[in-house]
């Protein structure tokens, strides 16, 4: 039977019209099947093109709900860009994981949403497992720098919306179009200059408008100088801290000093400088002076340390409150002043030289005497020589008798003395040497720099009271017995023309040319010693009395006053120190004739008959002449008083040696403020 064309239209076009709908009745059936199977549909195939056809730049705008219901523009993509990316070879889906749908809004998935760092951390971990790790390198340090930025200030949660950090890696990087070029490549400068306008223009947009007109700022921007820092470069990439920490406030002193290094280092030479170093931030730092993002050009009358500017940028800190109010001379003082720039500093230069000679005049003759004495004295030994004894049983005296040589009060004033000199040493020498290890110690067991300095300036107090008490108790005495007094007298402690031939006659002694010189009541050791405290008030408490109230030092003296006084301060303390544990104790305890320690002469004030005779044998002759001996002899000290002065001796001997450690591991530990070659 033949069917009429009509019909046969009418039926092709029936079926035509069913098949979609027998079709979407089979698909649901089989999801309905397959559901009940426990079994999911196969996931949607995305690729890039697809997402791009929203995402991308000839998109419409898409947005989303942000912070507090307002919608926030997502980010179009650049096609190009992203393919000469690091993530160019990478599906849109592999960071999306989350993503299981191409329409809007999007099906999420139980994966996460995109995050760096797990996907970082991941591929690490693979490279670990694989023993990749160096061809992958760069993973590695991707990895320290997410550790780093878990740290961070950027880490937080913002507080405009909890749920986000203060800045994502995204923020920074940009991980759609991130490609940081290799190093010491153009393209690493060319990237590297553009730090500063990613910081700004994502969130920092103040500090990008003060560092535009700085002077970093015109390096970087204008000239297109890669030298010249931009934002890492002083808040590190990573780790950024907050800026109000201590944390934060040293680390960027160190920064400063990666390209200023000779003004970080003569900065450190400063009271500020060592302060910072101990770890304490309450003195001056780089930005305090100089700002932190608007620096200017020192000759740039907007600079904080143009001439014009600088008094009122020290009375930032020097406000009349915490601190004295600076003062005029404030204004020259030089905090990068150095002591090899004769044309610069001039005073610094010839104050420097002056110290240093007198430094190495000083030790090289006295530890050459010292090393003499004691080779003298072991060849004696070692050749049997017996050296000379006085006859105790052939003397009109009892045994139990010694000569008196220094009263109560002058062995009291000893010791407060040496216990002052050592704490002064002891605080002093911890800031000057801030930069070891033990110094932070120290100043932390002392209870911080501010605390020292009380304990210092109070030891100091106690210092030159008993050396002004001294004074006037020598004064009394030389007027009471002006009409015999001798100025170059035995008894006088003014050194004479013997004295230089005692040094002399000593040497010649000691290369066995001579006999050993014998002595009156003041050796010509004795005397320089003597003479030395004179020298050393001068020096050490005349320049202290100037830093210590640096207000009116500045109101009478010019700015670098400030610099050379420190510089002497220092020097001379050092000389102090090192003599005191050297010399002095050589003189006094340790030569060989005076083993073992200590000499306790100065604990009981007396001496025995033999020692007296051997050592100050001239005056010894001269009181038995004179029949004054009896007049100088007491009984001897008792066993409970010997024996307290011995433990009294060897303590404070054991604490100077201590500091000569501190100080010598000062000296040979690194920066050291002692320039003795350019």
């Amino acid at each position: 039977m033949r069917i009429p064309k009509l019909t046969a239209w009418l039926l092709l076009v029936t079926v035509c019209l069913m098949t979609p709908a027998f079709l979407g009745l089979a698909e649901t059936t089989a999801a309905v099947d397959s559901r009940s199977r426990g079994t999911e549909p196969a996931a949607e195939k995305l690729d890039n093109s697809t997402c791009l056809i929203c995402h991308g730049t000839k998109a419409e705008k898409l947005t989303a709900p942000g912070p507090e219901g307002k919608p926030r523009v997502l980010h179009a993509i650049q096609e190009d860009p992203f393919i000469k990316g690091v993530h160019g070879d990478m599906t849109c889906v592999g960071c999306h994981q989350d993503i299981t749908s191409s329409k809007a809004p999007h099906k999420k998935g139980p994966a996460p949403r995109a995050n760096c760092v797990t996907c970082h951390e991941a591929l690490w971990e693979t490279a670990k497992r694989e023993n990749l790790t160096q061809e992958r390198a760069r993973l590695g340090i991707v990895v320290q720098n997410i550790e780093a930025y878990r740290n961070s200030y950027h880490a937080r949660p913002s507080s405009d919306d909890e749920t986000r950090p203060n800045a994502a890696c995204d923020n920074c990087h940009d991980s759609h179009y991130f490609n940081v070029p290799p190093r010491g490549t153009s393209k690493r400068t060319d990237w590297h200059l553009t730090v500063s306008n990613v910081c700004g223009e994502q969130c920092h947009a103040d500090q990008l408008e003060s560092y535009t007109e700085s002077v970093h700022g015109g390096e970087t921007l204008n000239k297109k100088n890669p030298k010249a820092a931009v934002c890492t470069d002083c808040h590190t990439t990573h780790n950024i801290a907050n800026t109000s920490k201590d944390v934060f406030k040293l680390l960027i002193i160190e920064n400063c000093g990666t390209c200023h290094l000779e003004n970080f280092l003569t900065y450190r030479d400063t009271y500020h400088g060592q302060v910072t170093k101990l770890g304490y931030t309450y003195t001056a730092k780089c930005y305090d002076c100089h700002d932190s993002h608007a620096i200017k050009r020192v000759d740039d009358p907007e600079s904080k340390v143009h001439p014009d500017n600088r008094l009122e940028t020290c009375q930032e800190c020097h406000d009349g409150k915490k601190l004295p109010l600076a003062t005029a001379g404030f204004t020259t003082y030089g905090p990068h002043a150095n002591d090899h720039d004769f044309e610069r500093y001039p005073q610094m230069w010839i104050a420097s030289r002056f110290m240093h000679w007198l430094l190495v005049f000083v030790f090289a003759y006295f530890w050459v005497h010292s090393l003499l004495w004691w080779y003298r004295e072991y060849e004696r030994r070692k050749e049997g020589e017996i050296r000379p004894r006085v006859r105790v049983d052939e003397l009109p005296l009892a045994e139990t008798r010694q000569v008196r040589r220094f009263g109560p009060l002058w062995r009291i004033a000893h010791l407060l003395f040496a216990l002052s000199v050592m704490t002064l040493i002891l605080t002093g020498m911890a800031v000057f040497y801030s930069y070891t290890d033990w110094a932070p110690v120290i100043m932390k067991a002392l209870g911080g720099p501010q605390v020292a300095a009380i304990i210092h300036r109070t030891s100091a107090a106690i210092m030159l009271g008993i050396f002004f008490l001294h004074l006037v108790a020598v004064a009394i005495n030389i007027w009471r017995n002006r009409k015999t007094f001798r100025w170059f007298g035995p008894d006088s402690l003014v050194p004479n023309w013997k004295d230089l031939e005692d040094a002399i006659g000593m040497f010649k002694w000691f290369f066995n040319k001579g006999p050993r010189p014998t002595f009156d009541r003041w050796t010509y050791w004795e005397k320089f010693d003597y003479w030395a405290v004179f020298w050393g008030m001068a020096a050490i408490g005349g320049t202290g009395m100037l830093l210590a109230f640096p207000h009116v030092t500045a109101a009478i003296f010019p700015g670098w006053v400030f610099n050379v006084a420190a510089l002497v301060h220092g020097e001379e303390a050092f000389l102090a120190a090192v003599f005191l544990f050297t010399v002095h104790f050589f003189n006094n305890h340790f030569r060989p004739d005076k083993l073992p320690p200590p000499d306790i002469v100065m604990f009981t004030g007396t001496q025995s008959l033999e020692e007296f005779k051997r050592e100050h044998t001239l005056q010894y002759q001269r009181l038995v002449d004179s029949g004054q001996l009896e007049k100088y002899l007491v009984q001897a000290p008792s066993q409970p008083m010997t024996l307290g002065s011995k433990v009294l001796g060897i303590t404070l001997i054991l604490c100077g040696l201590l500091l000569l450690v501190l100080v010598t591991v000062g000296f040979f530990g690194g920066h050291t403020p002692h320039s003795f070659t350019e």
